[in-house]
Formats: C-alpha cells, sequence, structure tokens
C-alpha cells in the first residue's frame, strides 16, 4: 500500500498557504510568488495573476497607442488611395475620419474592402463603416475589456477631457497586459532564421537580432560598440521605444517597427536603400 504521507504534507503545504489571508496588495503578492516557489503555480500563472492585478489599477490613457500615430482613413480619399496604406501598416480596423482625427464617423474593417475587389457597383464607404465606441482616459483596462467582451467590440476611441481625440486602445492591447505579446501574423517561427529575406533588398528581421550578424548577412558595418542586437541599435535612434509603423533611417537602411509592446520591439521591416545610378 502507498504511503499517504506525501500527499498529506502537500495538502497540508497547500491549506496554509491559503490559510494566510493577505492584509493588503503587497503581501497578497508576497503569498503568490511563495505559492509559485512551492511549485502551487507555475511561472506563466504567476505572471498572468500579477497582469490582472495591474490592469485593474490602468487606465485607458495607460496604454493607448497617442492620437499623433493613429493610423486613420479619411472618407474623402478613394479606395484607391487609401487601400496601399491599409496594406502597408496591415491592422484589422481603421478610424474613419472626417475632416480631422477629432471628428471620427465609424470604423472599417480591412476585410470588408474584398467588396472592392469583388468589383461591386454601388461601394460606398459610408455603408460599411461600423459604429465607433469612444471613452474616457480615465476608463479602467478592467472594465473596458468586460466592455470589449460583452459588446464584441476591438477598438475604442479615446477621448480627453474636452472631448478631443487622444487616442485609441484595442482588445489585444489590454490582453498583452495580462498574458504578455500576442503573436500575429509577423511572428516567426521559433525553427526560422532571424533574417528573412522578403523581395528585392527588403527583409523581416527579428529586433533581437546580433549586429554582427546583421553586418554579415545585409553587408552592413554598424557598430556593437553601444549596442548589441538591431533592436538596441533602433531604440537607440529613435531615443524612445517607438510604436509600430514608426520608421527610422539608420545609414543606408529603412527600419520600419512591425511589431512591439509596451515593453520592446519584436519585428522589423528592413529595406536596403539602393543609390540611383
Amino acid at each position: 500500500m502507498d504511503d499517504p504521507a506525501p500527499k498529506s504534507g502537500w495538502l497540508e503545504r497547500l491549506s496554509t498557504l491559503l490559510l494566510r489571508k493577505p492584509e493588503d496588495r503587497e503581501q497578497l503578492i508576497t503569498l503568490l510568488h511563495s505559492a509559485f516557489e512551492r511549485n502551487l503555480l507555475d511561472s506563466d500563472a504567476l505572471s498572468m495573476i500579477e497582469g490582472v492585478m495591474q490592469v485593474s489599477e490602468m487606465q485607458a490613457r495607460d496604454i493607448m497607442i497617442p492620437r499623433a500615430q493613429m493610423g486613420v482613413i479619411d472618407i474623402s480619399e478613394t479606395p484607391d488611395k487609401f487601400i496601399p496604406f491599409v496594406i502597408e501598416t496591415a491592422h484589422s480596423r481603421f478610424p474613419v475620419i472626417e475632416g480631422s482625427k477629432d471628428h471620427i464617423i465609424g470604423i472599417l474593417l480591412a476585410k470588408d474592402l474584398l467588396r472592392y475587389y469583388a468589383g461591386e457597383e454601388e461601394f460606398d464607404i459610408r455603408d460599411m463603416l461600423r459604429p465607433a465606441v469612444f471613452i474616457p482616459e480615465s476608463k479602467r483596462l478592467n472594465i473596458l475589456l468586460k466592455d470589449f467582451r460583452s459588446n464584441r467590440n476591438h477598438i475604442a476611441i479615446v477621448v480627453d477631457e474636452y472631448g478631443g481625440v487622444a487616442g485609441l486602445v484595442t482588445i489585444e492591447d489590454v490582453l498583452e497586459q495580462i498574458v504578455g505579446d500576442i503573436e500575429d501574423e509577423y511572428d516567426f517561427d521559433e525553427e526560422e532564421d532571424n533574417i528573412v529575406l522578403e523581395s528585392d533588398n527588403h527583409y523581416r528581421v527579428k529586433a533581437i537580432t546580433e549586429i554582427d550578424n546583421f553586418n554579415d548577412v545585409l553587408n552592413a558595418n554598424f557598430s556593437n560598440g553601444d549596442c548589441d542586437t538591431i533592436g538596441g541599435l533602433v531604440l537607440k535612434e529613435f531615443g524612445r521605444l517607438p510604436d509600430r509603423g514608426e520608421s527610422v533611417v539608420i545609414g543606408h537602411f529603412k527600419f520600419t517597427v512591425l511589431r512591439a509592446d509596451s515593453r520592446r520591439l519584436h519585428i522589423l521591416k528592413v529595406e536596403k536603400i539602393v543609390a540611383n545610378s
């Protein structure tokens, strides 16, 4: 007959841990870390619980994409003019403005543009717009996430106290505060190389790529004296953490951020600038 002592000991430790009632947030965090150290929680579970606690204290203004960096479509533009922008940014939803960013008249889903390519005679962007949801900068993220889920909405426009547009926030932005970065169409498989050639002089590069490796593959001559990775080089040039879609030219290369979160860069689009003969 198996010895029940190990099982009893595990249950006793668990019961003892749960009976310790935390008095405040700091004690609760200490308790969770104690559970992790006792192998009652794995690292992923601990990280997500801490993320949930953090979200409950954060507001929309803390994670929103600022107004100046919002990718929008002007209703006065023809599809031939704005579709290249849609393809370039690769977003799934776009605020549609009329005149200025303070006058957002709806949200356009990129997939609805398939009707344009289908050759519909009565193609009208206004008819395709979904209602825009507006929220205050002070809206707490846990409440916003609940609203996203109940309303099946994925994007909200953030407005300031005067009613002007301050930025936007998506459901992915909120979820990333809980579960970490969410992979998208620009992710690499773990087995893939750090540098992938997409077309002539255009590459997709992981930000963690070492500068020496980048230099070897793209025949560059960047110094690794201050930075070890190509992402570090780009961050140094910006002087801050750039947002998705922002670009910077360093030497003979144009770097565009394809994916980044609130903490670091992940994927860069790199264009090798070839001088005209």
